[in-house]
């Protein structure tokens, strides 16, 4: 969304990349699932697997041979080397390290290899890795959009696996060597990623290939502070669709997750563009808190017309009753009890609801029987009867009244109710409470 919002805002290309060379993690459809999502949250791509562009394929998947020669480069220029370490050397590596103190990383045992021990492993058909040969006794600089100057000494990073064994491209490298041949000038993602940025300098280094800024954003966190999990609720941009939260709620609170906004209220998504400020993208972990989600989405009902809130609720023909529950619902499902009442299933009282008509007594209902046929579905007639009849007024008459008519304490406007539900039905309803327990 960042990426998408600071590409906006300078008139730049937004590029969508599918980064698929895990082929177990990577299916079609899951690929279909995204570009959905992200259709609906209106982060529309300039170029991408869909549409096409200058760059293309955009799949990663597709583009092995531009890997391969990028590959090739290296190793005939020393800078890479095949590496025939089983896991099982690799993790008796790490345990000697960890042993004598060190951190754990690639010893450069196949870095050593000449060509007939190399020949040797291939003739009994191990399958080597190729791993980037990282230069000794350099430093790596880089000012990060977000975090500064940062500094890392290539002592401290171990020879790293660009090529699996399979003959796919790892993340590090095919991610790096694909932002340089897409042109891309700004990265924004995860800090999770900061440590990858070293060695994927490295290799651009290498290959001659221009460096793009990075900046590393804080990662999303739940209202407790700890990792987005199922714990905390939903977790994926679908499962929030599909429990009918609204693209511009959504994108309205994500707008303030690891982004100080200079606007407090609401913004409309079209305008988001212009007050973004990548100055202001913050180090810290951003928290996810549902809470702050619904106030969002209550800003977004409240900007709705009738006809799109029906059409959200999918009651598109009844304005009236659109409107007579709107304030009383956040989401589809919100929707539904109260439509049950105006169809006639009330639900069983609660335990304060059955106090408020013990209070109220079988006299009051009679009373109030005996008012609506005189008053009909105005509601103020009605209660201005009963209050005649009874002697009471205020929340004495319109509370249990309005547990007779709805079966609720709180709920919608009363009078618009009143009269969706018919002078009828209410005496029906009614008449129930008028009787002695």
């Amino acid at each position: 969304m960042f990426s998408h919002l600071w590409a906006r805002k300078t008139g730049g290309r937004f590029i969508l990349r599918i980064e698929d060379t895990d082929v177990e993690r990577s299916q079609r459809r899951y690929r279909d699932e995204l570009l959905a999502e992200l259709a609906w949250l209106n982060l529309e791509w300039d170029e991408g697997p869909d549409v096409g562009g200058a760059s293309a394929p955009y799949s990663q998947s597709e583009r092995g041979p531009v890997y391969a020669t990028m590959f090739a480069r290296l190793e005939a220029e020393g800078h890479a080397y095949p590496c025939y370490c089983t896991a099982e050397d690799l993790e008796l590596s790490r345990k000697l390290q960890r042993m004598v103190g060190k951190p754990p990383r690639y010893a450069g045992t196949c870095r050593r290899l000449d060509g007939a021990a190399r020949r040797e492993r291939e003739a009994r058909g191990v399958r080597p890795t190729l791993r980037f040969a990282v230069p000794p006794g350099r430093i790596v600089e880089f000012t990060d959009l977000v975090h500064g100057v940062q500094r890392l000494q290539t002592d401290d990073i171990g020879d790293f696996i660009i090529r699996r064994d399979d003959g796919s491209a790892s993340f590090f490298f095919c991610n790096a060597v694909d932002d340089a041949l897409m042109g891309i000038t700004h990265v924004l993602r995860g800090d999770d990623h900061l440590t990858n940025t070293p060695r994927q300098l490295l290799v651009l280094d290498a290959l001659g290939l221009r460096r793009p800024a990075y900046g590393h954003v804080g990662l999303l966190v739940g209202a407790d502070g700890a990792p987005l999990s199922k714990r905390h609720g939903s977790t994926s941009v679908q499962e929030f669709r599909q429990r009918g939260f609204l693209s511009a709620a959504l994108l309205n609170h994500l707008y303030r997750l690891g982004h100080a906004a200079d606007v407090d209220g609401w913004l409309e998504p079209a305008a988001m563009a212009a007050h973004f400020r990548p100055e202001h993208l913050g180090k810290a972990p951003a928290r996810f808190d549902e809470a702050q989600l619904v106030h969002w989405q209550k800003e977004s009902i409240a900007r709705m017309s009738s006809a799109e809130i029906g059409a959200w609720l999918k009651i598109p023909e009844d304005g009236p009753v659109v409107e007579v529950i709107r304030h009383n619902v956040v989401l589809p499902a919100d929707a539904a009890p109260w439509l049950a009442v105006l169809r006639g299933d009330l639900p069983a009282l609660g335990e304060e609801e059955r106090g408020v008509v013990a209070a109220a007594g079988p006299g009051f209902y009679a009373a109030a029987v005996a008012a609506l046929e005189v008053s009909g579905a105005d509601l103020k007639r009605l209660a201005k009867s009963i209050a005649e009849r009874t002697g009471l007024k205020g929340a004495a008459v319109y509370k249990p009244l309005r547990v007779a008519l709805t079966g609720r304490v709180h709920g919608p406007e009363l009078a618009p109710l009143l009269e969706l539900i018919g002078p009828q039905e209410a005496l029906k309803r009614l008449e129930i409470h008028a009787q002695d327990p």
